[in-house]
């Protein structure tokens, strides 16, 4: 600050540097609002920075201030501020002197009342709602005896306790602890992790997949119990493969994972409960079963030994069974003497009508008329033989005869063979040489053709061809400066020769004597 007086200035006030003014309105502002309580709604809120710091804005009907949540304090914050919720935010106002503005740093930061949270509780229900997460048919049945238990909670409170207590006074069972935070920031995350865990676990792994979950909780006010409405916590309970329990608070306080939640217990106590049954309550339910199936065993015996006695009662007795087929084997005892006598007697008469045929006359006359036929089989075959025989000589000569004639025949097609053969090798060798005649005159035709076109018949007339440095031809001396190195083709070889500027020859180099008029040039042929 200077206070010199100029005596050409037209009034005697304080001269400030834009620095010393800003500071000194920036201590004004923080002296006169060191701590304020400022009631607004969020506006531009993108969540933290990457630093860690929130800036957004509070706003109402007519006015509007920017905002700041330094990391640190972001932490501590009981829940997440949200676009568009009313807040009442208590902290100190302070400027920014490279711009000229003010903000109101955030200390702490609660909701507008209950009913704020509460109506954001209800907008979020209904969009949740409204995609179907809440809808019964998603909703699984609990196993009637699980073999594991899992339970996301707090491992330092008293509900852990109260669960695992309640669990091995009804059906102990193996219990996994997946410890998270029920409370704060990051503690929505820790739950919705540790549902997705549980449900990521494999069913023979080493560490067993729970067949029922339970998410738990104490009670406590709404800002307490906020972790469990948040959206993402919703969601994994609403994915969960596992059937999932859900004990938040007490049986007044109700969160969105209650409707997620495949069954919502009223304490975590009651949760428990609701996982396992009472092991004596089973133990005496089966003692009554097995008691009732005794019983209704030994009715049906005693019915069945009845009906049994009843059947015997109405059977016959064993000689009236047994008289009707004595008596058919007393007549057939009776009767069998009879009639072996009377089976021998047909079987010798059947024995001698037989043996009345078996004279020694019979027999030589059978065996003579059996030699006969077969001496007559044997005579036609011995013909049969013989025709044979000479039927197969017959063969034999006409094949000799064919054999015979056959080196002739040959002989004679091999000859008229040899001759076609020879025939045919005098067409191809005239064919060949005439071909050779015509090749050779179209080759000959060709190179003169090719000879006539080369350029190296011009540069026999004494022309000359300039090629440059990488052996290309030179047409125009417009191509060549001074200095470069040049190579001339004659008609018998080539030179390698240095340009020089045009004009006279240099020092040292003989003219040629004047020649004749030289006729038209020839067009460059390249």
């Amino acid at each position: 600050m200077s206070n010199v007086f100029d005596g050409d200035s037209p009034t005697n006030l304080a001269e400030y540097s834009v620095s010393e003014l800003s500071g000194s309105i920036k201590r004004t502002v923080e002296t006169a609002f060191d701590q304020v309580r400022v009631r607004g709604e969020i506006s531009g809120y993108r969540g933290p920075h990457s630093s860690g710091h929130a800036y957004f804005a509070l706003k109402d009907d007519r006015a509007r201030i920017d905002a700041v949540i330094w990391k640190g304090t972001f932490s501590r914050l009981k829940f997440r501020p949200e676009e568009g919720m009313e807040v009442i935010a208590t902290g100190k106002v302070t400027t920014f002197p490279g711009s000229s503005k003010y903000q109101i740093v955030i200390e702490t930061l609660e909701p507008a009342g209950a009913g704020a949270l509460m109506a954001l509780i209800e907008e979020r229900k209904r969009k949740l709602g409204a995609e179907g997460l809440f809808d019964a048919a998603r909703k699984k049945r609990l196993p009637f005896m699980p073999g594991v238990i899992g339970v996301v909670t707090s491992p330092t409170g008293a509900v852990i306790r109260d669960i695992l207590h309640r669990i091995s006074d009804r059906f102990p069972v193996h219990v996994l602890v997946w410890p998270v935070k029920v409370q704060g920031d990051g503690s929505g995350e820790e739950v919705a992790n540790a549902i997705r865990g549980f449900n990521a676990l494999e069913p023979s792994g080493a560490i067993p997949r729970p067949d029922v979950l339970i998410v738990a909780r104490g009670g406590g006010s709404l800002e307490d119990l906020w972790s469990f409405n948040d959206e993402i916590v919703v969601r994994a309970a609403a994915d969960s493969a596992i059937p999932l329990i859900s004990a938040v608070g007490h049986e007044t306080d109700w969160t969105l994972i209650d409707y997620a939640a495949d069954v919502r217990a009223p304490t975590p106590t009651g949760a428990a409960e609701m996982a396992v049954p009472v092991k004596a309550e089973l133990e005496a339910q089966a003692a009554a079963l097995a008691a009732r199936l005794q019983g209704c065993m030994n009715r049906q015996m005693d019915q069945r030994r009845q009906s049994v006695r009843a059947l015997m009662r109405a059977l016959p007795s064993l000689d009236q069974l047994l008289a009707l087929p004595r008596r058919r084997f007393d007549e057939a005892a009776i009767g069998l003497g009879r009639g072996l006598e009377l089976n021998t007697i047909n079987k010798r008469h059947g024995f001698e009508r037989v043996a009345g045929h078996l004279r020694p006359d019979v027999l030589s006359n059978r065996i003579a008329e059996r030699r006969q036929t077969l001496n007559e089989r044997m005579a036609r075959a011995e013909r049969m033989v013989e025709r044979l025989i000479d039927r197969s000589k017959a063969r034999v000569d006409r094949a000799e005869a064919i054999l015979a004639s056959l080196p002739a025949r040959l002989k004679t097609r091999t000859d008229r063979g040899r001759e076609r053969l020879g025939n045919l090798s005098r067409h191809a060798d005239t064919a060949v040489r005439h071909q050779l005649t015509r090749a050779r005159a179209e080759l000959s035709a060709q190179d003169r053709v090719l000879q006539s076109l080369s350029y190296k018949n011009v540069l026999k007339r004494g022309y000359a061809v300039i090629r440059d440095e990488d052996n290309r031809p030179v047409s125009q001396a417009a191509h060549l400066s001074a200095g470069m190195g040049i190579a001339i083709e004659f008609a018998d070889g080539r030179v390698g020769a240095m340009t020089t500027e045009g004009g006279a020859p240099p020092a040292g180099v003989k003219k040629r004597s004047a020649k004749p008029a030289e006729p038209p040039k020839q067009g460059s042929l390249f």
